[in-house]
């Protein structure tokens, strides 16, 4: 038996006092919220629950997982400003790419009024296919003011350096004389 008292009542049944005896453990266990409400620290295989209870609109298995965890680290903050230029690029973002956005207004001379111009630039560390560059694009329609449209033009980023190699290797020529056999 345990040290600990009793919460059945003086009535309870020899089943009810066992139950009670065999989980009386449970209360003692560690549940370490923090680390699995937090994006940084929550477990990989629990990344899709966490998504789920922020409410975020779109989940794929396939997205690296720096990317998910991106996603739920900005979820809140996305969901708070929906609907703002500043969400279109939170969201951008959070894919680990990158966007330069022009509204109606800033272009010269002036365009149709609610339209703008997304130039998507995809990060270096991010899957090219043609199923992620259509996951966020759904998250642009889905993040954007509902009466504006868009116009989508995609680039990717690239860093890379030019350098030059040479090797050195040793050549040994030796000379052959050849003479005619008789």
């Amino acid at each position: 038996m345990s040290d600990q008292p009793s919460l059945l009542p003086p009535n309870a049944s020899p089943l009810e006092r066992k139950l009670e005896q065999a989980t009386l453990r449970l209360g003692t266990m560690a549940v370490p919220l923090r680390d699995l409400w937090n994006p940084d620290t929550c477990p990989a295989r629990l990344l899709p629950w966490l998504a789920w209870t922020l409410s975020l609109d779109s989940w794929q298995p396939y997205w690296p997982e720096a990317v998910k965890r991106a996603r739920i680290r900005s979820a809140v903050d996305i969901q708070r400003r929906k609907g703002t230029a500043k969400s279109v690029r939170d969201v951008v973002r959070s894919f680990g790419s990158s966007l330069a956005l022009r509204e109606w207004w800033q272009k010269e001379p002036m365009g149709t009024p609610h339209t703008f111009e997304v130039v998507l630039k995809l990060g270096a560390s991010v899957p090219n296919t043609a199923a992620y560059q259509q996951d966020i694009i759904k998250e642009i329609e889905r993040t954007k003011p509902v009466r504006s449209h868009f116009t989508l033009t995609l680039g990717l980023a690239a860093t890379g350096g030019l350098g030059l190699q040479g090797a050195a290797r040793p050549v040994i020529y030796r000379r052959l004389q050849c003479t005619e056999a008789p």
